[in-house]
């Protein structure tokens, strides 16, 4: 069996948000890691009665075909520090379910909220999100993140977002930094001050 790939999707109120960048992302992750093309459309999922009141998490396990649709209950963690961590030769470049090399890493952040990756020096994400940089002027996320999210996707084309390089030394510039992926959005400010990033 090939290995799995995962899509998460915010489900609010019964409605599953930002569903075109989820559908991009998976019919490219098929194509490209198992040359099939089309088959799996996410608009046909009907969230169970349970979940049209509330924050869900939408988990869609799949491959060849869809192996699972999960729903479950969504709170926000707190989150209020990270610690930079190098990560290495480690690639994410698609949404595995497996997330055991992240998970390794993830326990390396001593008494922070989580890790912030270091890849050749430059910023890329956290165990579960992407960055966004407030400089007082625009905001900025790492130009190659371990996983170039669907938020993320979406807030540059909406050009809220520029991608560039950001070097670790270069946090002190900025004034925010703001964590973003399919259960967070932009405007629900989850933030990290930044003396609460440590080296």
């Amino acid at each position: 069996m090939s290995r799995l790939l995962l899509e998460t999707i915010r489900c609010q109120d019964g409605q599953l948000d930002n569903l075109p960048y989820h559908q991009e992302r998976l019919l490219r992750s098929r194509r490209e890691l198992l040359g099939l093309q089309g088959g799996i459309r996410l608009e046909d999922i009907q969230p169970p009665e349970e979940a049209r009141h509330g924050l869900f998490k939408c988990r869609v396990i799949y491959a060849e075909q869809i192996e699972s649709i999960e729903f479950l209950p969504y709170t926000f963690q707190p989150l209020n520090s990270l610690k930079l961590v190098d990560c290495g030769p480690l690639s994410y470049s698609y949404k595995y379910a497996d997330r055991k090399a992240i998970e390794k890493l993830y326990r390396l952040r001593g008494r922070a909220s989580d890790v912030l990756f270091l890849r050749r020096g430059l910023l890329t994400d956290t165990s579960h999100a992407n960055i966004a940089l407030f400089d007082g002027h625009k905001w900025f996320t790492p130009a190659r993140p371990l996983l170039a999210g669907t938020r993320r996707a979406a807030l540059i084309d909406a050009g809220l977002l520029l991608p560039v390089h950001i070097r670790a030394e270069e946090l002190p510039h900025f004034k925010e930094l703001r964590l973003i992926n399919a259960m967070a959005r932009f405007e629900d400010e989850r933030t990290v001050p930044l003396h609460h990033v440590a080296f």
